[in-house]
């Protein structure tokens, strides 16, 4: 069978022939496949033809143990153990043995069950070590997106809560009980963030409320809330003893979650000088060190220029450094350029040499280009926003939340905030921008992620423009004071480029306009661009002879 033949179109469709719930598919050119008894359905199916079974990469679980009905003593109705095809087996006697809890991937395959053995409760998975690979349980049951979604401790406990709440809303279950329960939301991040409303209905002890207040850290403010639950230990307790209307209550009047803060200092005692939660790294030019102290976690910093400049060179020196002097994840977010030319831009500084472009890049070996591209991006440290034209404000700023969030990236650099202004709606670009900084402080706020911005310039009024080396100061900033006023350090890059004398006119003058850190402005640097390798120098005066200057170093 072609590929063109086999595209699911939609699976867990119940098989006629079998009695199998779940196990039948439907393909794009109208067959149907039962993988329970491997028989193909042509058309509209009414006519089985035996045939081999599909090769797919997924296995799908061929779990036909037990039926779909009713959970007695936990008071759970047929339609929904049939909603989330939770089956049951019983002995001769009749006395419910075992549950079945599906799970799916993200894909939709069946591809675990969880089984309760109900003498011992304990809980086997099948196949062994699948359930790893697998989505919340539930989660293949509802669209992402909506209004609300609530996920508890455990599948009975999301079956319970799910009838309670009149089998409206989504309602999802951790897979490994409490313990798992950051771990299992973080994984499904992306999914779950789509909600406007997350209830976590964990258990009403201490592991389940220490559990929701670090899930709750996932989530964007003002988006979580978590169910406090009075008359009973969990949604189950609630639904078997008869209180759908009190965890209906409890659910509705679910608080915002809201991080403790509130303190009296004199209680910081000796953690006034515990800093571990910061992390510093120092910048590849002494001259904005001696200015900065270098670039810290919980801080934005804006880098502006004007046209053609040199702020992408820049940032490019700046995020190779980062990379070679930290330990922890970077986010890259550059709105002019596809990942494939991010990727040349890192390696051309690793190789001193301008490998973005093609005819320096034909110049060397395979072997040279993947020696260089792992020692950057095949570090596994470097994720990128593969944008593909979209630049939507709301989803690249959900990606950069993702990126922290769910990647674990401590240095954002997103290049650069006027397309992203260019992608909100309206006319006044002054309020988009003030709206826009306003996110980005939050998440840098919220996060403690160290995040470097840039920026453009408006345009200069006068024959002397940016382009011409004008001197910049914060009021040159594009659009908005906010820019300014929400950066705790403003950066702005000065080039004459069209200089008589090619020192002068490849020398980057490096000024810093605002230092909310240590107050030092000024010019702190000097960077001379090399048109062989691609790299900037650092030189003490605008004009010097890079080759000559006692400071010279490759950075």
């Amino acid at each position: 069978m072609d590929n063109e033949e086999n595209v699911l179109v939609e699976a867990h469709r119940p098989c006629d022939s079998c009695g199998s719930s779940d196990a039948r598919a439907l393909y794009s050119d109208g067959h149907e496949y039962c993988f329970s008894c491997q028989t193909r359905f042509e058309g509209k199916g009414d006519y089985p033809i035996m045939s081999k079974p599909i090769t797919t990469n997924v296995t799908p679980l061929k779990s036909t143990e037990g039926i779909i009905t009713s959970i007695p003593d936990r008071k759970i109705a047929s339609n929904t153990c049939k909603k989330y095809n939770v089956r049951i087996v019983k002995d001769q006697e009749g006395n419910i043995t075992k549950h079945r809890y599906p799970y799916y991937d993200v894909k939709g395959n069946h591809i675990a069950d969880k089984v309760r053995i109900v003498e011992t409760k304990d809980f086997p998975t099948e196949p062994v070590g699948a359930l790893s690979k697998a989505a919340l349980f539930g989660q293949n049951l509802f669209s992402s997106g909506g209004k609300y979604v609530t996920i508890c401790e455990g599948e009975l406990d999301a079956l319970s809560a799910f009838e309670m709440l009149g089998s409206k809303w989504p309602v999802l279950s951790i897979k490994n009980g409490v313990h798992s329960a950051f771990k299992d939301c973080k994984a499904n991040l992306e999914y779950l963030s789509k909600f406007d409303n997350v209830v976590l209905c964990f258990d009403a002890d201490d592991k389940g409320k220490k559990a929701s207040q670090q899930v709750a850290t996932l989530f964007e403010p003002n988006t979580c809330r978590i169910v406090n639950m009075t008359d009973g230990k969990d949604a189950s307790e609630y639904l078997q003893g008869g209180k759908r209307e009190q965890f209906s209550q409890a659910w509705w009047n679910a608080k915002v979650y809201t991080p403790a803060g509130i303190l009296n200092l004199a209680d910081m005692g000796d953690g006034l000088y515990d800093e571990g939660e910061y992390k510093t790294c120092l910048y590849p030019f002494e001259g904005l060190n001696e200015k900065l102290y270098g670039i810290r976690t919980g801080e934005l910093v804006t880098f502006t220029a004007g046209t053609g400049t040199g702020k992408s060179s820049v940032m490019r020196e700046l995020m190779h450094h980062v990379l070679n002097n930290t330990e922890e994840n970077i986010g890259v977010i550059s709105l002019e350029e596809n990942v494939r030319s991010t990727i040349f831009h890192l390696m051309s500084v690793e190789a001193n040499a301008r490998l973005y472009i093609r005819e320096v890049r034909d110049q060397f070996s395979m072997s040279d280009l993947r020696t260089w591209q792992e020692a950057t991006v095949g570090t596994r440290r470097f994720f990128a926003f593969d944008h593909f034209g979209s630049m939507k404000t709301d989803e690249i700023l959900s990606r950069v939340r993702y990126m922290v969030k769910a990647l674990d990236c401590k240095w954002i650099f997103l290049d650069h905030l006027s397309i992203l202004v260019s992608g909100l709606e309206g006319d006044d670009e002054r309020r988009n921008i003030d709206n826009l900084m306003t996110k980005l402080r939050s998440i840098v706020e919220e996060t403690n992620v160290a995040m470097l911005l840039v920026s453009h310039l408006r345009r200069a009024q006068g024959d002397n423009g940016h382009e011409n080396g004008r001197e910049v100061s914060l009021s040159h900033l594009r659009g908005s004071q906010s820019i300014a006023q929400l950066s705790d350090a403003v950066v702005a890059m000065e080039r004459d480029q069209q200089s008589d004398d090619p020192n002068i006119a490849n020398t980057t003058t490096i000024r810093v306009l605002k230092n909310r850190y240590a107050g030092d402005t000024g010019v702190a640097s000097h960077l001379f661009f090399n048109k062989d390798t691609g790299r900037l120098t650092e030189v003490h005066n605008l004009g010097d002879d890079p080759e000559g200057d006692s400071s010279d170093k490759e950075l």
